[in-house]
């Protein structure tokens, strides 16, 4: 029988881990910043590239979602390969390629490539945020972890309402017979690949190698680690296999609720920028400003709700809520003019953001943990497919009909069926599964990350 020493003192334990915190996580926590910037910083120069390059609305939507794909796709294979290699190396390699992948969207000179730089750049940033969660668990004992991911989501959150005054003022870059938008491509992926130098000098992959930690603390921390990995795999019960899950029913509505969560966010997040446009004669910087006032109040009710379903609990009736008020604000949305559907967005975004949030706790509940992570990546990769869908969709409505209104629409009615369908999902593991553990790390999105 393995034998492993005596567990440390928790004071030792808990100064390991507020140091782990205050290394890794300001670094973490900036880069998530510049990856969502990255992401969804071709809202703002849609109009300017439709100009210059004559991509219209369809191929901007089609162009937007691609993204997605190609983070989906590979997200696996780098989930892998970060393990082989060490998070180290493989966060390193995710900065610089996605950095690279950014800058050279400035080059782009017409719908093709577009739509091949947008998937490349969605494949070079797949696992970034699983790469996160498992340097999390490699560093830091299950209690310290969800406090952890709860700070290093805020950066999700701070990128949103960042991400529009950002780029709108480097939009008004220009020189060396290059446009705004270019420069904003190109300042912006710099900075990933500036960040990649940080990480490769100021990381490291094993807690083992940590010389800013005391031998005490390494040993803690190690420990500490080891034994509740070695209670996990004497945990009673046979460990479930994936096909087994997968086939679960539980799993397919997991999938489809967080979906229709992401679909609502990234039509915002992709079309907000045009929207705003039509309220009056604003320039770019702006745009940006205007374009941070939902994501403010986004932010403001995740924390409020978040208290209440803490407070009052049954979270499926939060997560209904919320879906409600994110439908009545994107069917409102196509009730008034510009002003007021921008008003009736700002009211959507409290309900789509806070159910991303609240979302989560379900399955996170559901699963057993020994498989949680696995699957909790699958349907986190699925649901993000609504990244492709919404803006794909509102492009192609655009250009055949001139307006987005039905996939607004068409936002409401998903947001509506997802309501209903949150009460057949359960918070409890089946008679028979083994008893889940409640310290798996799950994904807040923006993840919808």
């Amino acid at each position: 029988m393995n034998t492993l020493q005596s567990s440390p003192e928790p004071t030792v334990l808990a100064r390991a881990a507020a140091k782990v915190k205050r290394h890794v996580l300001p670094l973490f926590v900036v880069m998530f910043i510049v990856n969502y910037i990255d992401r969804v910083n071709i809202g703002f120069v849609r109009s300017h590239m439709e100009t210059d390059l004559g991509i219209g609305a369809a191929a901007y939507g089609l162009g937007a979602g691609l993204f997605f794909v190609g983070y989906a796709l590979f997200e696996v294979p780098s989930n892998m390969l970060l393990q082989r290699y060490g998070a180290r190396v493989w966060l390193t390699r995710i900065m610089f390629t996605w950095g690279a992948a950014a800058m050279a969207m400035a080059f782009v000179k017409g719908e093709t490539s577009f739509y091949v730089l947008r998937f490349i750049l969605g494949a070079a940033e797949a696992g970034f945020f699983p790469g996160i969660i498992y340097y999390f668990t490699q560093w830091l004992p299950a209690s310290e972890r969800g406090k952890t991911m709860a700070v290093f989501l805020s950066g999700s959150a701070i990128a949103s309402v960042i991400s529009g005054p950002v780029s709108g003022a480097l939009l008004n870059v220009n020189g060396l017979n290059l446009h705004g938008w270019q420069w904003m491509f190109l300042i912006e992926g710099f900075a990933s690949i500036v960040l990649c130098g940080f990480v490769w000098f100021w990381l490291q992959s094993h807690p083992r190698e940590a010389k800013w930690l005391s031998d005490e603390e390494r040993g803690a921390l190690i420990n500490a680690i080891a034994e509740e990995q070695q209670i996990r795999e004497a945990a009673k019960g046979p460990k479930p296999s994936m096909f087994k899950l997968l086939a679960d029913r539980q799993i397919a509505l997991f999938c489809f609720i967080y979906f229709s969560i992401a679909l609502t966010i990234y039509g915002a997040t992709f079309w907000l920028p045009s929207m705003i446009k039509k309220m009056g004669n604003l320039g770019d910087f702006q745009v940006g400003l205007f374009n941070s006032i939902p994501w403010i109040i986004s932010i403001v009710a995740m924390y409020g709700f978040a208290a209440m379903a803490s407070k009052w609990k049954f979270q499926q009736a939060w997560v209904a809520l919320t879906l409600v008020i994110a439908a009545i604000g994107m069917f409102m949305s196509t009730t008034g003019g510009p002003v007021f559907a921008f008003v009736a967005i700002c009211f959507a975004a409290i309900g789509f953001k806070a159910a991303s949030a609240l979302f989560w706790p379900i399955p996170q509940s559901y699963l057993d943990a020994r498989i949680a992570a696995a699957v909790i990546a699958l349907v986190n990769s699925i649901g993000n497919l609504g990244g492709f869908v919404a803006p794909t969709a509102f492009g192609f409505l655009e250009q055949s009909t001139g307006s987005i209104e039905g996939g607004l629409y068409g936002l409401a009615a998903t947001s509506l069926v997802a309501a209903v369908v949150i009460f057949f999902a359960r918070t409890t593991p089946k008679a028979g599964k083994p008893t889940p553990r409640n310290d798996v790390v799950v994904p807040s999105h923006a993840a919808s990350h």
